[in-house]
């Protein structure tokens, strides 16, 4: 049991018989009245994100959660094939579990998959990750990086804006928290 004063975003917390990741909190101590923690919780088997309050004395179970360095090999069917880079286990993921991740995920992609209690919730990503541009309209000379953006389609068949001046096969760097255009990436 962890005090809600102990709180940290990414922390995996138990309430209700659910897994929650704490996306984010702030601690109110109004003027009138007990001190409080306002948190935005994920649940990790749904994906919903909820807001809940704790009163400041509250105590919740921190749930025990393993991540294991897994490899991306490839699709088969509406399953997704992982292997454990240490003992070359593999693991077949259902298509729901995988979620959102389907647009950043290129084979041989290193990826954490997390568990509890040996079942699989789902999978992080790193943070950003590089996608060539398989379809996008073509650049026009004197077209700059500040002046705008267009569609492009990755290869995952993700949908990103991006400057005029990036042209179909090009490398970029994607920011997988909200599929955002970073940079160029370096080949």
């Amino acid at each position: 049991m962890i005090s809600v004063n102990d709180f940290k975003n990414g922390l995996t917390i138990e309430v209700n018989h659910d897994l929650w990741r704490i996306v984010e909190f702030q601690h109110v101590k109004p003027g009138k009245g007990g001190a409080f923690v306002r948190s935005k919780l994920k649940n990790l088997r749904t994906g919903a994100v909820q807001e809940k309050t704790f009163r400041a004395t509250e105590k919740v179970e921190q749930a025990q959660i393993d991540n294991k360095k897994m490899q991306y090999l490839y699709a088969d069917g509406n399953s997704y094939v992982f292997m454990d880079t240490t003992t070359y286990e593999q693991l077949a993921l259902p298509q729901e579990v995988m979620g959102d991740a389907l647009n950043y995920l290129t084979e041989n992609m290193e990826v954490n998959v997390i568990m509890h209690d040996g079942e699989t919730l789902g999978i992080e990503l790193p943070n950003v990750v590089d996608l060539k541009v398989t379809a996008t309209e073509p650049g026009i000379k004197g077209d700059t990086s500040s002046g705008g953006s267009k569609p492009a389609t990755m290869e995952t068949g993700l949908v990103v804006q991006v400057p005029f001046f990036v042209n179909v096969g090009d490398l970029l760097t994607i920011n997988t928290t909200d599929g955002t255009y970073s940079s160029r990436a370096n080949k």
